[in-house]
């Protein structure tokens, strides 16, 4: 499965072939859609860099505990071993 932004980086990659393929006409359309779908896979591996270094960084922070509400307790004790 890819993630839109790894399909948009490839797009953006391969826009100048897409351009002049779909546009200008001057590329041959089957060359342009090679390029595209060579382009996938390296942006790809470029988006999985960064991304795996945020995650690492992000698996070592400290988790963020909410602050828990301040329960009143009150302390009685009651002797069940003496009557009276």
């Amino acid at each position: 499965m890819f993630r839109y932004s790894t399909l948009a980086a490839a797009a953006l990659m391969a826009s100048p072939s897409l351009w002049s393929a779909f546009v200008l006409g001057t590329l041959d359309p089957t060359d342009a859609i090679v390029r595209l779908l060579i382009a996938v896979p390296v942006a790809a591996i470029l988006l999985a860099i960064p991304r795996a270094a945020f995650d690492r960084y992000a698996r070592n922070l400290p988790a963020r505990e909410l602050p828990a509400a301040p329960t009143m307790l009150q302390a009685t004790t009651t002797r069940a071993d003496r009557a009276g």
